[in-house]
């Protein structure tokens, strides 16, 4: 499997590419986990997109959300991977590509994510840690969990 990745603002992504991230984020959020929401949440254009591919085909996607626009801090969002790649270690690849892009893009900064409740020992492993309340979005239980800068 040859695996090339891309990080870029809004303004940067073709259409192709646009149209890509938009339907896999529709496969998984809207189809898949039976989320009915508005996707298009006007966040898009002030954020980076990391987009992995396997193949040349769409496999993991993520954006990179400035501090103050989802949270205080910055943030990891939209976090995926496509039903045929799940199980092959990309998952782990788009998150460790998306926090050293966020060190990166916004300097050094604690990150905080939204996180599906199932996925907590996924993101622990990664150096997260859950804080607060379990909230209930589009049906899906969640919990804040917030990367500090020294993990």
């Amino acid at each position: 499997m040859n695996i090339t990745h891309e990080i870029k603002p809004f303004a940067e992504l073709n259409v192709d590419e646009l149209y890509e991230l938009l339907r896999l984020r529709s496969e998984v959020f809207v189809v898949e986990q039976n989320c009915v929401f508005l996707d298009q949440d006007n966040k898009d254009q002030k954020c980076h997109h990391v987009l992995i591919y396997a193949d040349n085909k769409l496999a993991a996607y993520s954006r990179l959300v400035p501090a103050g626009l989802s949270y205080a801090e910055v943030s990891i969002g939209r976090v995926i991977t496509s039903p045929e790649a799940r199980g092959s270690g990309l998952g782990r690849k788009l998150m460790e590509l998306s926090i050293g892009s966020c060190y990166d893009l916004f300097g050094s900064a604690d990150i905080r994510i939204g996180a599906q409740t199932y996925a907590l020992p996924f993101y622990e492993s990664l150096g997260f840690v859950a804080g607060g309340e379990r909230y209930d979005e589009d049906g899906i239980e969640h919990v804040e969990m917030v990367r500090k800068l020294n993990t």
